[in-house]
């Protein structure tokens, strides 16, 4: 019990706290992942990058974020020829 008769009062403040987890592409090869969220507001810098961090997914619960609703896919070149 907290006495009444004290000079000061106390305030308490909450704020609601969610676990996180945060992996490279490149360290998530050859994991798999039951949930996966892909930031891609800069979007990948080498080819096979976005093929390994959609293909983590086994459940389609893949939650890709992209503002303009597009990025860019490195192709290497010399594998087209």
């Amino acid at each position: 019990m907290i006495p009444n008769d004290m000079a000061f009062s106390f305030k308490r403040l909450q704020f609601p706290v969610r676990l996180a987890f945060a992996m490279s592409i490149n360290k998530s090869q050859g994991q798999s992942l039951s949930v996966c969220g892909i930031n891609l507001e800069n979007p990948c810098f080498s080819h096979g990058q976005l093929y390994v961090a959609c293909s983590r997914v086994g459940n389609p619960l893949l939650f890709i974020y992209a503002p303009e609703h597009k990025t860019k896919n490195i192709v290497y070149q010399k594998a087209l020829e």
